[in-house]
């Protein structure tokens, strides 16, 4: 049986900005760190200002900490010859919510398909190299809603199984927001769910 993936890696930041020349022509390339489309569409929009001169700004993007989006667009070169190698650089290092941009500035002379994948994937790869790497866990989210006197069960179960406390409200009536690994989600949701006194429900991430 699979081990469903409870892990994502993404980038701690922006990136430094990389150049790779070729034949004349110059490929600047950058990775951002993005959650939405709209991100996405703010940092094109900042790069077409900054080189407003340039021919082409290719881009990739995955997003989602199941990497279920992704997307790719040539903008002008021949089909599947900027985007696309931009894209494999994204899965050659695994990553998600990260976007990818080459700008290109024409330098006279045709690289030809072959010449086009090559410089896209060299200035992706680059730019991609001056980042930091992050590894983070997909938790899922509970609520737990329990009285006043069973605040050590509840915390001891919290402290043994390692899990995190986003929010608390301590009165007579207690809530408290966890956050536990996908993987340990169900173990743990039936855990409270058997504990006395105690009650969880699930959260929308």
């Amino acid at each position: 049986m699979e081990i469903e993936k409870d892990t994502y890696k993404t980038i701690l930041k922006t990136s430094e900005e990389v150049l790779f020349k070729e034949k004349g022509s110059k490929f600047f390339g950058y990775a951002f760190p993005v959650t939405s489309e709209e991100e996405v569409k703010i940092h094109l929009d900042n790069l077409k200002k900054q080189h407003h001169s340039a021919r082409h700004w290719c881009y990739a993007w995955q997003l989602g900490k199941s990497y279920e989006h992704y997307r790719a667009n040539d903008d002008g070169e021949p089909s599947n010859s900027a985007g696309m190698p931009i894209y494999g650089q994204l899965q050659s290092f695994d990553l998600t919510n990260t976007l990818v941009v080459v700008v290109r500035y024409f330098g006279g002379t045709k690289l030809g398909v072959g010449g086009l994948i090559q410089a896209y994937k060299t200035a992706a790869q680059m730019a991609l190299e001056t980042c930091k790497i992050v590894e983070r866990t997909i938790d899922e989210t509970f609520l737990l809603k329990f009285e006043y006197p069973e605040m050590n069960t509840v915390m001891r179960i919290i402290k043994e199984e390692d899990i995190t406390l986003k929010n608390q409200t301590m009165e007579l009536n207690c809530e408290f927001e966890i956050a536990v690994r996908k993987k340990d989600a169900e173990r743990v949701f039936e855990l409270f769910e058997n504990t006395y006194k105690v009650a969880i429900k699930r959260l929308e991430n």
